[in-house]
C-alpha cells in the first residue's frame, strides 16, 4: 500500500464518532484492497484522498487519472448490505445505479466510480428560467420506473440483508422505536403512545391498496442522486434502504424540493411520481390516498435509520435516542401537506 499518500479528513458535525479509521489495521487493509481494485481495472492514485467520516460510513476520495476519482465506502454493519445490493442494483437496473468497480460483500465494502454532477449542484447552479421548480419530476418518474422494475426481486433484496418494513410490521416497529428512544421526553412518549391506534388504522388502510412491497431508498435528498446529463439521472447511497411500501420513498424528496421551491410544487410532484402506478387498476383518488398515509408513516424508517451506527458510536449520539430519530417520530403526528 502507498503509505506517502496524503489524507484529508471531514468528520463534519461528528468530531467524537468513532469509526474503524481509527484503526491503523482496518485503515491499512481497507485502503490497500482498494488500490488492488484499482490496479485491476488498470487505474492508480495520483493526488491526495480525502476521507469523510460519519458514523454510519466511511468514504474516502481517491484521485486517479485524468481528474477523476474514484470512491471507497464500508458502511456501519446495520447497513453492510449496501455493497452487494449496489452490485445487484447494476445487473437490474442498469443506468439507473452506479455499477460499482470493485465489491467485498462480507464486509460491506464498495468501490464506485465517479457518477458526474450531483443533482444538488445542478439545482445550486441553475440560474433564471433553469431553476426550474419542475426540476424534480423527472427524477421521481425514473425512481419510480425503479421501484416497478425491482418488485419481481424482492425476495433477492431481503437475501442480501435489507431490512424489511413492510406496513404490517410498522406498529411494532413504531412500538420499538417510542420505547427506546431516550431523546423522547415523557410527555412526547406519551403522545405518540395514544396516537398508536390510529397508526394501526393508517397501516392497514395502506397495505389494502395491494400494490406491492419494493426496495425504498428512505433517503433520497438531492445529494443522493447524479444528473450527468440532461434528463438522466443515476441513484446511489443505500445505505438506509428498506423493503416496505414504494410510497415511503416520495416523503424525503419531496421535503427537499418543497424546501427549495415551496410547497406548491407538491402535487405536481406528486403527480409526476404517481404515474408509474396509475395502470394498475388504482383510481387516482385512490393513489393519492396511499401516498399521504405514506408520507406520514415513513417517519417511521426514517427514526429506525438513525440505530445503523458504528459500534462504539451509540454512546456519542444516542443511540436510538438520538434527537435525529425523535425529530420523525414527533412528526408522525403532523398531518401530511397533501
Amino acid at each position: 500500500m502507498r503509505i506517502d499518500v496524503p489524507t484529508a479528513v471531514d468528520r463534519g458535525r461528528y468530531p467524537e464518532a468513532r469509526t474503524p479509521w481509527e484503526r491503523d489495521e482496518w485503515r491499512a487493509d481497507a485502503l490497500g484492497w482498494a488500490e488492488r481494485a484499482l490496479a485491476a481495472h488498470g487505474l492508480r492514485e495520483t493526488g491526495a484522498r480525502k476521507a469523510r467520516l460519519r458514523p454510519w460510513s466511511v468514504l474516502v476520495r481517491l484521485s486517479v487519472e485524468d481528474g477523476r476519482a474514484v470512491w471507497f465506502k464500508a458502511n456501519a454493519p446495520g447497513s453492510a448490505f449496501e455493497a452487494a445490493l449496489t452490485e445487484a442494483l447494476a445487473g437490474w437496473v442498469p443506468g439507473r445505479v452506479l455499477a460499482p468497480l470493485a465489491v467485498d460483500a462480507a464486509r460491506g465494502w464498495v468501490l464506485l466510480p465517479d457518477g458526474g454532477a450531483l443533482f444538488r449542484d445542478v439545482l445550486d447552479t441553475a440560474t433564471g428560467s433553469a431553476a426550474d421548480p419542475r426540476a424534480w419530476e423527472e427524477p421521481l418518474r425514473q425512481y419510480a420506473a425503479v421501484q416497478r422494475a425491482l418488485t419481481p426481486h424482492v425476495g433477492e433484496i431481503a437475501a442480501l440483508g435489507v431490512p424489511g418494513a413492510p406496513a404490517a410490521v410498522l406498529p411494532d416497529l413504531f412500538d420499538l422505536a417510542v420505547r427506546d428512544n431516550t431523546a423522547l421526553e415523557p410527555g412526547e412518549r406519551d403522545t405518540l403512545r395514544a396516537l398508536r391506534p390510529r397508526l394501526a388504522g393508517w397501516c392497514e388502510e395502506l397495505a389494502a391498496t395491494g400494490i406491492a412491497d419494493t426496495l425504498d431508498h428512505s433517503d433520497l435528498h438531492d445529494g443522493q442522486l447524479f444528473a450527468p446529463e440532461q434528463g438522466r439521472y443515476t441513484f446511489f447511497d443505500w445505505g438506509d434502504a428498506l423493503i416496505g411500501h414504494p410510497f415511503h420513498s416520495f416523503l424525503i424528496p419531496a421535503r427537499a424540493a418543497r424546501e427549495r421551491f415551496g410547497p406548491e410544487v407538491l402535487p405536481r410532484l406528486r403527480d409526476a411520481y404517481l404515474e408509474q402506478w396509475t395502470g394498475d387498476g388504482h383510481t387516482r383518488t385512490e393513489l393519492r390516498r396511499a401516498l399521504s398515509l405514506a408520507w406520514r408513516l415513513g417517519a417511521i424508517g426514517r427514526a429506525g435509520a438513525w440505530g445503523r451506527l458504528f459500534p462504539g458510536t451509540a454512546d456519542d449520539l444516542g443511540g436510538a435516542g438520538d434527537p435525529e430519530g425523535a425529530y420523525w417520530l414527533r412528526e408522525l403526528a403532523a398531518e401530511p401537506p397533501l
